[in-house]
């Protein structure tokens, strides 16, 4: 658009992993009393994933997490998920992007994550250095349909906007 400086770009990212017992529970950088939890590469932290998906999607059309921080990479094993968060914050500092805001949806049958959406709130908005008031949260359930419905899962859909030089 002529005679604008800057654009608007959203970016939508989504993360889900399977639940195993005896594992660690972590969701958006809360440790969360659970006796499942992700087996995964790193933390697993569905939240922090879907995130770093949204914000590629932003700034690099096409880029994910898996090419962005590999499963292949000796650094990234068992590594807590809010880290790629803050690995990020450079990549968006060169592009010059500014996060106006992000909105997500956790989607768990168990356990209520209402009690902890403020600390993931915080840990977010620490990790990439903006405000708390810029980072939605809200939760749903698969009302016992599908995988997500079993408790065989956990979910999360992020959409953000993000605002870049245009050109």
């Amino acid at each position: 658009m002529k005679g604008w400086d800057h654009v608007l770009r959203i970016g939508l990212g989504y993360d889900v992993h399977r639940l195993h017992a005896g594992r660690q529970l972590v969701l958006g950088g809360v440790i969360i009393p659970y006796p499942q939890g992700f087996q995964a590469y790193s933390d697993g932290d569905p939240v922090a994933h879907a995130i770093v998906d949204a914000l590629l999607g932003t700034i690099s059309p096409g880029e994910d997490i898996a090419n962005r921080f590999p499963d292949t990479d000796p650094q990234n094993k068992n590594i807590r998920s809010l880290r790629y968060l803050e690995r990020l914050r450079p990549v968006l500092a060169d592009a010059q992007a500014n996060i106006l805001n992000m909105d997500m949806v956790i989607e768990a049958e168990k356990p209520k994550l209402k009690p902890y959406f403020l600390a993931m709130r915080q840990n977010i908005a620490e990790a990439l250095d903006i405000r708390v008031d810029q980072v939605g949260m809200k939760g749903k359930t698969s009302e016992g349909a599908g995988y997500l419905g079993r408790g065989e899962a956990i979910a999360c859909r992020v959409v953000a906007l993000v605002e870049i030089p245009h050109g």
